[in-house]
């Protein structure tokens, strides 16, 4: 029971350094993510963004997989 704690502490940690990193490097408005504008209404549907940021977690945590 004593590494649950320790991994929610972790994982929140580590969600406060990606939002910290976030402020500065600007993901959004890749080519191919899906912009509609229509009058005064906009949808931004960022399906590369979304692809790159998958791709980059997955390769983050078999990283850190492998030194487990």
């Amino acid at each position: 029971m004593n590494s649950l704690p320790k991994m929610i502490m972790t994982i929140g940690v580590v969600l406060i350094v990606i939002g910290f990193v976030m402020q500065f490097i600007k993901l959004g408005r890749l080519p191919g993510d899906i912009v509609i504008k229509k009058g005064n209404t906009t949808f931004y549907f960022p399906i590369v963004t979304s692809i790159l940021l998958s791709v980059v977690l997955s390769f983050i945590f078999y990283v850190l997989g492998r030194f487990r």
